[in-house]
This record gives structure tokens, C-alpha cells and sequence, in this order.
């Protein structure tokens, strides 16, 4: 008598219930803790290993086909852990499938989806459809639709992370009224299924922008290191690197120098600004009128240094070279009249054949041309015709 008086107390019900709420939210804070915290280690590896393959291999490109492999694999396991609901299953899925709908587009998206999408209707249940559509289907149409273009530079892009929560925001929107209409959850717990996936993507996104920006800068870094700051062409330093490596590699090679003719007096007339200008737009016309396979830099001040490749005949140094300095003749540069010969043209000089001799040795012969054609009357090409 006295047992079912203990059993029937309210107090002890009151309590039970209390003791079964408790159970249900640690049981639902534990589902969506493993799962944000799955995104965020596995995210955190694949961006690392994104930054290594960039930096190791040029044509990373071509691989972006794999990462929507990938991040549905992350799909995949973060439904191992979900939070079951009756017959529903709550989880962190569709973060991933969002965040590559709206990085890389709705082709890459659509990769993404077909494993996850595979996987759920596995596992079955009555909530299989409503589960495919409002987890996996619904993400990645609004990613894709939401895509921001002009952010889109991979593997450099740098997301707008008001635009990204504008869209993920309009996902959960939907979301949150499908579930409601379509399941018996409660609010309570759509509420923190939301939070716990802005927090996912808002870190995913923050990861993503971090190691793109560190990888511009790198890249950034590395072009400064290899360029003249004023014409963008290829420094001294790095000229002679890539020069003494085809040298090593017994590739037969002509060096050239190349002076603008009476810079000093151009610069005095007209300021160095517009000294700089026609510095750049000689740059310009080096790289139009020179060979793939040639090599050429800013050597210093007005002068210009060229590395003709697989020469085997001089005369075909001397034809390149030529042409060069007919396309700068016959530039309308500002201010050109003012030169004593009416514009403004160039000098260039051409060593020898390479022959087994030294890179010192063949920009010695090269300069040695070049006062050559400056004391013949400029705006000539002058060789070493004894090669």
C-alpha cells in the first residue's frame, strides 16, 4: 500500500520528469557537440591539406573534382552520430553540403550529395524522403543558388561572410518550418539544431578564408621576390637563376643587352613619371615581341637584359632582336618628339654563342656589343659576328 502511495506521488513524477528532460537535452547536446566538433577537426584537416598541395603543385585545378568527394564523406560520417527523434534523425549533415554548393557551385554541389543522399536512404525509416530533401537536397539548392561569383577564385577564394550567412540563414528558415510542419520535434530542439549549424559553417567559412589569405600572401610574396616592382618583368636575381639552370642543362643560349636610347634627357624633360611609363610599355612590348621559351628582365635603370633559348644560329637571335627594337621605333610614346633623333628608341647588344662559356662571361660579351651600337649611333642592333 505504502509502495504504490510512492509511486502515484506527484512529487516523485514531477521529479522523473525533470530527470528524463535533463537525459533528452544532454542526449541531444551530445549528438550535435560530436557532430560540430567531426566538422570542424575534419574541415580544419582538409584545409591544411588543401594549403600543402597548393604550394606543392601547380595544377591543383584539376583536382577540385575530389573535394566535393571528400566533404560527402563528412556527411556521411556525421550522420553515425545523429540525434534520433521517434523516427527522425536530427545531425549536422547538410553544413558540408552547403559549404561546397556555395564555394564551388551547383556542379561540384551535386557531386557532393549523391554519397550522403545514398547513405540515408540506407538507413531507412519513414522519415527517409523528408530526410534526403530537408538535409541534403535543400542545402546544396540554396548554396548554389546563393553562390557568390564574384568571390569565386579557386583555390585563392575569399568568401563575403554576410552574403554566406544571408544565404545559410535563408536555408535554415525553410529548414525550420518544414521540420515542424512534417516531424513531431520540438521547437526547443530545431532552435539548437540551428545554432549548433550556423556555428559549424561560421567556422568552416573563417577556416576557408584563413588559409586563402595565407596562400595569396605566399603567392604574393613569392611573385615580389621574382618580379621588378616597375615593369612586372622577371628581376636580375631570378633571371640568372632560371638562366644558369637551362646553361646546366646544356641548352644553347645568346644574351642580349638592351638601353633605351637618351633616357637621362627624356626623363629631365618630361619627369621621372613619365620616364616610368615608357619603361613599362617598353616591358610591354618586350613581352609581345619575344619567344615563349626566351628569358628577359629589367637588369637596372633603363636597361634590360634578354636570354634567347635554343639558339643554334645567331642569326636567328639577331632577327628576334630586331624586330624588338623596330616595334619600340615605331611606338608613339608621349613626348617623343623632344628626342634628339624625334622619338624614342633602343640599343641592343648580342653576345656569342654560349659554347661552354660562362653566364658572367656571355653578359660581358653582351654589354660589350651594347657600347658597340651606342657609339655606332643607337637605335641599332649590334652582334658578335666572330660566334
Amino acid at each position: 500500500m505504502r509502495q504504490n502511495t510512492v509511486i502515484n506521488n506527484p512529487f516523485f513524477q514531477q521529479e522523473s520528469q525533470q530527470e528524463n528532460r535533463v537525459m533528452k537535452i544532454r542526449l541531444m547536446l551530445k549528438a550535435f557537440l560530436d557532430n560540430i566538433t567531426l566538422i570542424i577537426t575534419f574541415m580544419f584537416l582538409v584545409l591544411q591539406l588543401k594549403e600543402y598541395l597548393v604550394l606543392r603543385y601547380k595544377n591543383i585545378l584539376k583536382y577540385m573534382w575530389a573535394l566535393p568527394i571528400v566533404v560527402s564523406l563528412l556527411s556521411i560520417g556525421v550522420m553515425w552520430e545523429p540525434l534520433i527523434y521517434g523516427e527522425v534523425r536530427l545531425d549536422l549533415r547538410g553544413v558540408p553540403i552547403f559549404y561546397i554548393s556555395y564555394l564551388l557551385g551547383w556542379k561540384y554541389g551535386l557531386i557532393s550529395t549523391f554519397l550522403p543522399a545514398l547513405y540515408r536512404y540506407h538507413l531507412g525509416g519513414t522519415s527517409v524522403l523528408q530526410g534526403i530533401f530537408q538535409a541534403i537536397i535543400l542545402p546544396f539548392a540554396i548554396g548554389a543558388f546563393f553562390q557568390n561569383r564574384k568571390c569565386y577564385n579557386p583555390p585563392y577564394s575569399i568568401l563575403n561572410i554576410r552574403h554566406m550567412l544571408r544565404a545559410f540563414n535563408c536555408y535554415q528558415v525553410i529548414r525550420f518550418f518544414l521540420i515542424l510542419q512534417t516531424t513531431n520535434v520540438s521547437f526547443i530542439t530545431v532552435i539548437c539544431l540551428i545554432l549548433f549549424e550556423i556555428a559549424a559553417v561560421l567556422c568552416i567559412f573563417f577556416m576557408q578564408n584563413d588559409v586563402s589569405r595565407k596562400l595569396l600572401l605566399r603567392k604574393e610574396l613569392e611573385y615580389h621576390s621574382r618580379h621588378d616592382s616597375m615593369t612586372n618583368l622577371y628581376n636580375l636575381r631570378f633571371f640568372r637563376t632560371n638562366v644558369e639552370q637551362l646553361m646546366g642543362s646544356n641548352v644553347p643560349v645568346v644574351i642580349a643587352m638592351m638601353d633605351v636610347d637618351y633616357f637621362k634627357k627624356y626623363n629631365d624633360t618630361h619627369g621621372h613619371p613619365a620616364g616610368d611609363a615608357v619603361l613599362r610599355t617598353i616591358a610591354q612590348l618586350l613581352n609581345d615581341s619575344m619567344r615563349k621559351e626566351d628569358v628577359f628582365a629589367r637588369y637596372g635603370g633603363e636597361e634590360f637584359i634578354i636570354c634567347f633559348t635554343k639558339i643554334t644560329n645567331m642569326q636567328t637571335a639577331v632577327n628576334i632582336a630586331e624586330r624588338f627594337r623596330k616595334n619600340v621605333e615605331d611606338y608613339r610614346f608621349f613626348g617623343e618628339e623632344t628626342q634628339p633623333d624625334g622619338k624614342v628608341t633602343v640599343s641592343i647588344g648580342l653576345g656569342g654563342l654560349s659554347d661552354g662559356k660562362s653566364l658572367d662571361e656571355l653578359i660581358k660579351e653582351a654589354d660589350q656589343m651594347l657600347y658597340k651600337a651606342k657609339k655606332s649611333g643607337r637605335n641599332v642592333v649590334e652582334w658578335n659576328s666572330s660566334s
